[in-house]
């Protein structure tokens, strides 16, 4: 309908829509276009929104959910260092895929890998977890279909794959047992089946692998010239799953073959071909979500994006496959199942724990040269009294309770510092640990900040306070950044453990 008339409020002004007034019917018409075109794009946009919001709840309509209970976090934080368990089950399901696994398993943890990503994105641990690795599986607390709970009792002595499967244990068991056997709590878990590894890698238009001898394993039925080949589907499968074509034959060359294609993987998926093709996105997200079974927790596609992004953070040279350091089991003639190496674990454990990187990262060391000045970066510098003539008292500053108690048992017992003292709670709670020493002590500051890993920048030059037997003495305050006794607050200066096999998600290496 077409406007009632109005009097013009200014003569010189034509009537809007008016025909074969003035030129201004251009500007007239360009304004009914750009209103149009307004319009359009209003819809576009609604349209656009109500489908993505559409499409988004197809996506968690695919993913499957665990409910874990306590054995896990309950929410997901941007802003935090995270530990996510990804499990790989031997369960025969999904088309084409009878022939592997054990017939009628209820779906074992044949493939494990904690993922460790640093508060600071800077960096990322993939450690994995031998399936035939002897462990003890806690008692644990399942939810069953009709919303009741059983504790199903642990087991001693056992396989780690038992801990998912086996008289019903779902996958807060096997984050328990975790928990038990390297103290690392996964905050959440990842699980899929055969057919994860067959969609995901036809969803990026294959995965780029390299073997030093050409492989024709009749039982995977993996045949591959020697050199770089490219493998999707049944084919990528069998890559992953053979025993029989790489180093012994055991499960420990596996994963390393494991570890690597991962690496490949990662590189495919957020490689600019994938990233930049809407074809692949959609058929990686369809892929990624149906193979998925999480915890409640991340069980909505919003949390799955964000732990996605937050992961593309880690630059591929700092991800770090490694293997949790073990032995053949002495109990064994036959050698089949292996124990954790006491003497390099629980330094591999301690390290994920505190957020220590396994990789040198460099910009850290820039930001730390920044920070310190030569004045500052002096006080480290001269002569180091003997870690018996140190005296110090320890407060806790924020540390974890019973951090004083720990890192004076680590001082008396393993560093020597005899004359160290347990001095409770700091006044307050501070962001850094901070050594404070009058000038006759540096030599004895020297000492400690070598024996404990501090930069220049934690020791603050001050007045002695006296200890219990009224002797001058430093004050050693153990802030929020304290990562355990025993374990050097200055990452750079960390000696790495011996790993073995262990590599980076930006190298190409091949299986042999």
């Amino acid at each position: 309908m077409p406007p009632q008339r109005r009097r013009r409020p200014e003569p010189e002004e034509p009537v809007p829509g008016r025909r074969g007034r003035r030129p201004e019917k251009k500007k007239s018409k360009g304004k009914k276009v750009l209103l149009w075109t307004g319009g359009s794009m209003a819809f576009v946009v609604l349209v656009t929104g109500v489908g993505g919001y559409l499409y988004l709840k197809h996506l968690e309509g695919n993913v499957s959910t665990t409910d874990v209970g306590n054995a896990g976090s309950s929410s997901f934080s941007k802003d935090e260092a995270f530990n996510i368990l990804i499990i790989g089950t031997d369960k025969r399901t999904g088309e084409g895929n009878e022939g592997y696994g054990d017939k009628g398993s209820a779906g074992h943890a044949d493939t494990n890998i904690l993922l460790h990503v640093a508060e600071d994105r800077s960096n990322a641990t993939a450690l994995s977890i031998p399936r035939d690795l002897i462990v003890d599986i806690p008692d644990c607390e399942t939810k069953l279909k009709d919303g009741t709970t059983k504790v199903i009792p642990g087991s001693s002595g056992v396989r780690f794959n038992q801990s998912l499967g086996d008289l019903g244990r779902d996958a807060g068991c096997t984050m328990r047992t975790v928990t038990e056997t390297t103290g690392i709590k996964p905050d959440h878990f990842m699980m899929a089946d055969f057919n994860a590894v067959k969609t995901l890698t036809s969803a990026v238009g294959g995965v780029d692998v390299c073997v030093e001898h050409a492989v024709d394993d009749p039982k995977s039925h993996l045949q591959l010239p020697k050199g770089e080949s490219t493998v999707e589907g049944e084919q990528a499968l069998a890559f992953v799953r053979t025993r029989h074509a790489f180093g012994n034959e055991g499960d420990l060359d596996r994963i390393k073959v494991q570890q690597q294609f991962l690496g490949s993987l990662m590189r495919k998926m957020s490689s600019s071909d994938t990233l930049t093709s809407p074809t692949k996105l959609v058929k990686l997200a369809e892929a990624a979500t149906k193979a998925l079974t999480v915890d409640s927790a991340i069980g909505n596609v919003g949390t799955l994006k964000d732990i996605a992004l937050e992961l593309k953070k880690v630059p591929p040279k700092n991800i770090t496959f490694a293997t949790v350091p073990v032995l053949d089991n002495p109990a064994e003639k036959v050698k089949a199942t292996v124990v954790v190496n006491e003497a390099k674990a629980p330094q591999v454990f301690d390290m994920i724990k505190n957020d220590v990187s396994f990789t040198e990262v460099e910009q850290k060391k820039k930001d730390k040269k920044k920070k310190e000045d030569a004045a500052v970066a002096a006080r480290l510098e001269g002569a180091k009294s003997e870690p018996s003539e140190v005296r110090v008292r320890v407060l806790n500053g924020g540390a974890p309770t019973g951090s004083a108690g720990q890192e004076l048992t680590y001082l008396q017992n393993q560093a020597g510092v005899t004359k160290s003292e347990n001095a409770g709670n700091a006044p307050a709670d501070i962001a850094r640990t901070t050594l404070e020493y009058a000038p006759d002590q540096a030599d004895q500051a020297r000492a400690l900040a070598e024996i404990l890993g501090l930069p220049g920048a934690a020791m603050k030059p001050g007045e002695s306070v006296t200890n219990s037997q009224g002797l001058p003495a430093m004050t050693l305050t153990l802030g929020k950044d304290f990562k355990g006794a025993g374990v050097k607050l200055d990452a750079a200066s960390v000696e790495k453990p011996e790993l073995d096999n262990a590599s980076t998600a930006d190298q190409k290496l091949c299986a042999s």
